[in-house]
């Protein structure tokens, strides 16, 4: 499985992205077989102005042989979101591969 990930308008940093790429491998390792793909985009959505819920991370995992399964959160720190909506991306593709 790869994974992808994508800053937008964030400040890119090499923990940031290991944060990411570990999450993600960690919430599908149970199917990560029938996951061929992982993207991971990131962005700060109010971009500098402060306020509450402004970072957004959306995952969309490729599953082989279905349409890809898209999932986003927002938050204020954006390793919570990540976590977040990595748990959510497996949980997703756990019930539509019925597993």
């Amino acid at each position: 499985m790869q994974v992808l990930v994508n800053f937008g308008d964030v400040d890119h940093s090499e923990t940031l992205k290991e944060h990411a790429v570990t999450r993600a491998e960690h919430a599908l390792r149970h199917v990560r077989d029938a996951v061929t793909r992982v993207e991971v985009h990131l962005r700060d959505d109010k971009q500098g102005r402060v306020g509450e819920s402004d970072k957004r991370c959306v995952m969309e995992a490729r599953i082989a042989g279905k349409k890809p399964l898209t999932v986003d959160n927002t938050g204020k720190d954006l390793y919570a979101t990540i976590t977040q909506t990595a748990d959510k991306l497996g949980r997703a593709v756990s019930r539509s591969l019925g597993r």
